[in-house]
């Protein structure tokens, strides 16, 4: 269905495997897509995808968590495209030392998963208002709607948290506006870190692929689904939800 004809949309992180996976769903779905990445390399290997299936879409690079960067993402979208109607935020980061209570890491989390997102919709909603509204969906996760044992998480946790407040908080401000914000909350996604987590040891495989009650780990493609039907007119009557994509993991 190209739900999305004539629009013009941004997915950050666009490069990694949800917003590969993302970019391509936006972009059959007639979408015109800016593709953003920190890794140059990464989002023209997703564009040279979208340009195997006929979409359109162009590559760009960027630092989300830095407001120059993002400025001058969000204008290229809009010089390139003519506009913007759609955004996924789905940039993001963890650290290995996430657990050790290191305020360095701490500050690096937060600023690249939650600052970030204020900052894309800093600019992106202000272009939006220009088209008549929008709809926006931040990355957040099911570490934001709850914690865990093993490991701990205390920057991704806290930062994936505040991703949801902030979503509900501008999702009110600009409801009368006709913008519609949404945050999405994957459980484990099947990428290069998680299989080469796998390849480590049976028993990391074997905790992953029963991660979750309806099955272990999701396909990209699954979380772009999401993603997809959180900025189509299909969802049209929701906005500061938080959807939970987890296979089950969070109600056990």
């Amino acid at each position: 269905m190209r739900d999305l004809e004539g629009k013009v949309a941004i997915v950050t992180g666009g490069g990694g495997a949800i917003g590969r996976a993302s970019s391509l769903a936006f972009a059959r779905a007639g979408a015109s897509v800016l593709v953003v990445d920190i890794k140059p390399e990464a989002a023209a290997e997703t564009v040279d995808l979208i340009g195997l299936t006929g979409g359109v879409s162009m590559p760009w690079t960027a630092d989300v968590s830095v407001a120059m960067d993002v400025e001058r993402m969000v204008n290229t979208a809009v010089e390139r495209f003519g506009g913007l109607d759609l955004a996924f935020n789905n940039a993001g980061i963890t650290d290995p030392g996430d657990a050790l209570w290191d305020e360095a890491i701490f500050r690096r989390l937060l600023e690249v998963n939650l600052v970030s997102q204020m900052l894309c919709m800093k600019y992106q909603i202000p272009r939006m208002l220009a088209r008549g509204g929008g709809a926006i969906v931040n990355m957040s996760s099911v570490m934001g709607v709850i914690s865990q044992r093993e490991p701990i998480l205390l920057g991704y946790t806290a930062s994936k948290h505040g991703v949801i407040g902030l979503t509900k908080a501008a999702a009110l401000q600009y409801a009368r506006q006709n913008i519609r914000v949404n945050a999405l909350c994957p459980g484990v996604t099947r990428s290069a870190m998680v299989d080469a987590a796998m390849a480590m040891s049976d028993d990391i495989r074997h905790a992953l692929e029963n991660y979750a009650p309806l099955r272990g780990v999701a396909e990209p493609e699954e979380i772009a689904e999401a993603a997809l039907w959180l900025c189509s007119p299909r969802s049209g009557f929701v906005t500061g939800h938080s959807l939970v994509v987890d296979g089950g993991y969070t109600i056990q």
